[in-house]
């Protein structure tokens, strides 16, 4: 597999990370569908913050053979016991990817590893429920504040997407083994830039709230195209176990 030009040249990856791209994009391709929309606009060189739905455990494949695609290396913040299994958590450290350690006594060190990811120029991915979503309609759930508080106090460019499909490979929540045939069909839809300029700076939790909602409207939006259906009027609160209004 040939690599796309890198679109951001302070985002050069490294060995580990291309010859995982060279054998994971191509075989992605090869075992489902793949039907991405919207790369345009991905915005150009410097930093970005990716915010999207999480439905499965190989969504992640398919976001990242999205963004590779367009030039654009993504740097996840995933949970610190991915690190500790052979192979996928040497290949994580090698990549740059960013641990969150949830259990720690400040597990929002995290923030800041990944600000320190985007003031060099990366491509920091978020996923703003902080887990698989286990809303029974599978929706998006309610936002957690991390991507709002990193997107206004760096002003980076936050990009939604919404996928569709992954869960058909590995369901939900649950570690299963993948499911290929028949094929299935990845879908994935890009959004523009979140309006966020007119609370960039600001620190109060009302901001970071505000931010967020709109996080999680933009997502909604493109999982919307990405079901060709209608999101509903609300949101399931895992934490409530129960769905309250937006």
């Amino acid at each position: 597999m040939v690599l796309p030009a890198v679109t951001n040249p302070a985002d050069t990856p490294g060995h580990a990370f291309r010859m995982g791209a060279r054998v994971l994009c191509p075989l992605a391709r090869t075992l489902t569908r793949f039907d991405h929309h919207g790369g345009e606009n991905l915005p150009g060189p410097g930093p970005v913050l990716i915010v999207s739905n999480h439905v499965s455990n190989y969504d992640p494949v398919v976001l990242g053979a999205f963004l590779i695609a367009h030039g654009r290396w993504p740097h996840w913040l995933a949970k610190r016991e991915l690190f500790s299994v052979p192979i996928v958590g040497w290949w994580a450290s090698a990549t740059g990817q960013i641990p969150v350690d949830r259990k720690g006594p400040n597990p929002a060190k995290a923030l800041d590893y990944a600000k320190a990811a985007l003031d060099k120029g990366m491509t920091v991915v978020m996923y703003p429920e902080g887990t698989i979503t286990a809303d029974p309609l599978h929706w998006p759930m309610t936002g957690r504040t991390g991507a709002a508080r990193l997107a206004l106090e760096t002003g980076v460019p936050v990009i939604p997407i919404g996928q569709w499909g992954p869960q058909e490979v590995m369901g939900y929540k649950k570690m299963t083994f993948p499911k290929l045939w028949p094929r299935k069909t990845m879908k994935l839809y890009c959004g523009t830039e979140v309006e966020l300029s007119d609370l960039h700076g600001c620190e109060d939790f009302a901001a970071a709230r505000e931010a967020t909602n709109r996080i999680m409207d933009a997502i909604d939006a493109q999982v919307a195209r990405a079901r060709d259906e209608l999101p509903p009027p609300d949101r399931y609160d895992i934490r409530k176990g129960t769905r309250v209004p937006k």
